[in-house]
């Protein structure tokens, strides 16, 4: 059965890539960010098992899994030393014992950027005053739903709906809407999961304010940009993953997902003019369910050498958990750049409870 909902997930990706193929561009890649201490502690390893109310971002799915009522997470992080702000918050609540819904929002975006096109009068004097400063961030909404399937026992299924809301300041906005779909299934021990991210093509309209773009575009010699549409091909994660026990106590989990895109060939691992495969491994060691260790890679990328010949480097990710009474704490560290000494802090603070 699993090979079967791999082959239809396939199939729907291979068939809206060759519809979009003209179109293809890259966009939306602040949702590829990652969201979540442990997940982003241990290399953005999540398909196959997660099962806490980011499971609406990781794998809807995973929804499934609510062992509380009510289920809480918030996370904020900030990238490039501070510059860039990622916040995220999410609900989750079972329906009944076979059904689970969710609900995500992401913000990702920079503040307070000057706007000095007004800096100089007609007299050509500076008028501080006029320094106004805007935003640019990225929105989305997910709506996610997941149900226990009858079709095999352990599987579950479940599906998001997306809204996406993007701006720059006053000069350009944009609206998108997409689909994800999603796949989870425990066998002896074995969690295996499967996410279709963007499965029919998410779509992002994007609308220019030529008023107040239009004095910079002259005094430069540019042509004034045109209302486009983006458009995010597909992506499809599988993930695997076990857990051990050492002891009574201890416990490991062992965890790699495997990303393929289909938008042409990429920096990756494995990369062809049709799909390319980017793989990230994670771990985390757990101590009578309450304190947790994690660690994972990901980001694998080549790059030359000044004398021509080829390296590889990997990202490291790092992170710490504690659990207790509903209430969860997860740190993570990322560095965010091979060259840069600036790592990336992440934390993030969940919530369960019945009552």
């Amino acid at each position: 059965m699993l090979k079967k909902i791999i082959t239809l997930a396939a199939g729907a990706i291979l068939l809206a890539g060759s519809v979009a193929h003209a179109q293809k561009k890259y966009s939306n890649e602040f949702l590829n960010i990652g969201v979540g201490g442990r997940a982003l502690g241990m290399g953005n390893v999540q398909a196959g098992i997660v099962k806490d109310a980011t499971a609406g971002f990781w794998n809807p799915a995973g929804l499934t899994k609510l062992d509380k009522k009510y289920n809480l997470v918030g996370m904020h992080s900030e990238l490039f030393a501070g510059i860039v702000k990622n916040d995220y918050g999410s609900f989750a609540t079972p329906l009944d014992t076979m059904s689970a819904l969710g609900v995500s929002v992401i913000r990702v975006g920079v503040d307070d950027i000057a706007d000095t096109r007004r800096l100089y009068n007609a007299g050509g004097q500076i008028q501080y005053d006029s320094i106004q400063f805007f935003s640019v961030a990225d929105y989305a909404m997910l709506v996610s739903y997941a149900r226990k399937s009858n079709l095999m026992k352990g599987l579950s299924l479940g599906a998001n709906a997306k809204i996406i809301y993007r701006h720059v300041g006053d000069f350009a906005s944009c609206w998108g809407f997409g689909f994800d779909a999603g796949a989870q299934l425990e066998r002896k021990g074995w969690k295996l999961g499967l996410m279709a991210k963007d499965i029919t093509t998410t779509f992002n309209a994007w609308t220019m304010n030529s008023d107040e773009l239009a004095d910079v575009y002259a005094a430069t010699g540019n042509d004034l940009p045109k209302n486009s549409v983006e458009i995010t091909m597909p992506r499809l994660i599988f993930g695997v993953g076990r857990q051990f026990m050492i002891g009574k106590k201890f416990s490991a989990l062992l965890a790699t997902d495997l990303d393929f895109t289909f938008d042409g060939k990429r920096n990756t691992l494995v990369r062809t003019g049709l799909v390319s495969m980017d793989p990230h491994i994670g771990a985390e060691i757990g101590y009578d369910g309450i304190v947790f260790l994690r660690g994972g890679l990901n980001n694998l990328q080549q790059y030359k050498n000044f004398n021509q010949s080829d390296s590889w480097k990997v990202q490291p990710n790092f992170g710490l958990g504690v659990a207790m009474r509903g209430l969860t704490l997860d740190l993570a560290l990322s560095k965010v750049a091979d060259n840069s000494n600036v790592s990336s802090v992440i934390v993030s603070l969940g919530y369960t409870f019945d009552k």
